[in-house]
């Protein structure tokens, strides 16, 4: 999300001293006021939360793509073709 995007509405939470403190000192370490900071921890972890997740569902037409794309044979890729043909370093 852009830093730049128009603030519209606001959250309101309450906390303790001791977690404000700590969040207010990793803020100013990494450069950024506590709601910035606070904001970018969020949205990290939303999206993490989203992007784990093992259940998702799909109209038919979606499905049909979905499924056409897995049944594909794979693309040759000789870049990966070469990597997993190498042996890794602790096998040498």
């Amino acid at each position: 999300m852009p830093a730049t995007a128009t603030r519209t509405k606001t959250i309101n939470i309450r906390i303790e001293d001791k977690r404000r403190a700590l969040i207010d000192r990793a803020a100013e370490a990494s450069g950024k006021d506590r709601t910035q900071f606070v904001l970018d921890a969020a949205t990290r972890e939303a999206e993490s939360v989203l992007l784990d997740q093992r259940f998702f569902q799909l109209d038919e037409k979606a499905f049909a793509k979905f499924s056409a794309a897995l049944d594909a044979p794979p693309e040759d890729n000789p870049r990966l073709r070469e990597l997993l043909s190498t042996r890794a370093p602790w096998e040498r």
